[in-house]
């Protein structure tokens, strides 16, 4: 999976262990114990997580109202200004409506 520089640098040092993601069939073959390669965005840099755990909620809105947002990638001097609105810009609500989202929970083995 690709991801912009600052998540990715945040998942490589445990900074942020929930990646977000709308539950489509590519994620739907995601289990516990797999492992995920993520490549950061304009570089051949990768990290590779185990996955621990995995949580699925029916929209963003229901996912944040019940994950620690530190975890799920913002800083803690932003958490207040936080919204699943957020995630609007990269899925649609008619997506999230159509799939479903998915908090997955990892740990870097490298």
């Amino acid at each position: 999976m690709k991801l912009n520089p600052e998540p990715f640098n945040k998942i490589k040092s445990s900074a942020k262990t929930y990646e977000l993601r709308l539950h489509d069939e590519k994620r739907k073959s995601i289990n516990v114990g797999d492992f995920i390669e993520f490549t950061k965005q304009n570089s051949a840099e990768k990290c590779i997580v185990k996955v621990i755990d995995l949580l699925l909620f029916n929209n963003f809105a229901e996912l944040y109202a019940k994950l620690p947002l530190d975890q799920c990638g913002y800083d803690t001097s932003k958490l207040e200004n936080a919204s699943p609105k957020d995630m609007e810009k990269y899925y649609t609500k008619k997506e999230q409506r159509r799939y479903g989202v998915i908090a997955i929970k990892t740990e870097p083995v490298e």
